[in-house]
């Protein structure tokens, strides 16, 4: 079977193309463009492009986007007091505070101390609720972009049976609230799988939908999978890789040539999921500039 690759730099240009759109209008309306400030905390290289990018796809959109660098020795409190700044600071609309944090930060009351309608992540515990409640504001971006990744290639959910392997609550949980909604890019039947679960090639041979989040290099083989799914690669890891000019290569958590074999569409690492993220999270800061 000859896999259809789903091009997600594609259709983030979609929903980027969107946003600035919008975010024109919201302009011509209020006289103000919308703000997203980054929090970057310590060296970490992955995060460093990352916050890159988003602050590329901000200038893209016309949102002014800020990076405030904080030394890998900062304190939580010291972390905390900038987000308290920010959730005061009128021209701020959206607050990202890039994950992972240095390990003497506690990750959880830095995303705590973030004003919900500021929190254009989907990771305080108030967003998070409202999500799993089936009243969604901010919705996590990561599986934001899936979601519109599968409706806009025409491989809508709706009535299909989806499995996801990983049960974060940056991926895994919120997708599968995300998922089961009734609605538009919902109303699939969901299996979360991980660590614990039994069975598991079974159940993802099982799916017509699977999106592996799960952190595992090349996981999933296509002796895991049925022929006609749609797979959804969310994990981006780096291997060794002599022969190239770094080292090492970006692969995702499925074994994309065996698995693009027997797949009716399939994400590439990179150039799949990483770009929809960046795109769902300007499109939530524009949602957060027009709540305010």
């Amino acid at each position: 079977m000859d896999s259809k690759i789903i091009d997600g730099i594609g259709l983030s240009r979609q929903v980027k193309s969107e946003v600035s759109d919008s975010v024109k209008r919201l302009k011509m309306e209020t006289g103000r463009s919308p703000g997203l400030s980054v929090v970057l905390v310590g060296d970490d290289p992955a995060s460093a492009i990352y916050v890159r990018n988003k602050q590329r796809g901000a200038d893209e959109v016309g949102i002014l986007g800020e990076t405030i660098s904080m030394p890998k020795t900062a304190t939580e409190n010291e972390v905390i007091r900038v987000v308290n700044e920010l959730n005061s600071d009128p021209n701020c609309d959206g607050i990202l505070v890039q994950l992972p944090l240095p390990e003497h930060i506690d990750e959880g009351r830095v995303t705590l101390s973030i004003d919900p309608l500021k929190d254009v992540d989907g990771l305080h515990p108030f967003n998070s609720g409202l999500l799993a409640a089936g009243k969604p504001r901010f919705v996590p971006a990561t599986p934001g972009g899936i979601v519109q990744m599968l409706v806009r290639t025409g491989n809508d959910p709706m009535g299909r049976h989806v499995v996801v392997l990983g049960r974060s609550n940056i991926v895994g949980r919120p997708l599968s609230n995300l998922l089961s909604l009734k609605g538009k890019g919902g109303n699939a039947t969901v299996t979360v799988c991980h660590s614990q679960t039994k069975n598991i090639e079974e159940l993802c041979r099982s799916a017509e939908i699977l999106i592996a989040a799960i952190g595992i290099p090349e996981y999933v083989t296509s002796d895991m999978v049925s022929d006609g799914v749609v797979a959804i690669d969310v994990g981006i890891n780096r291997v060794s890789a002599p022969d190239r000019k770094r080292g090492y290569k970006l692969v995702g958590d499925i074994d994309f040539l065996s698995v693009s074999q027997k797949a009716s569409a399939i994400t590439p690492v990179p150039g799949g999921v990483g770009p929809m993220t960046i795109a769902m999270l300007l499109s939530n800061t524009l949602l957060a500039a027009r709540l305010h």
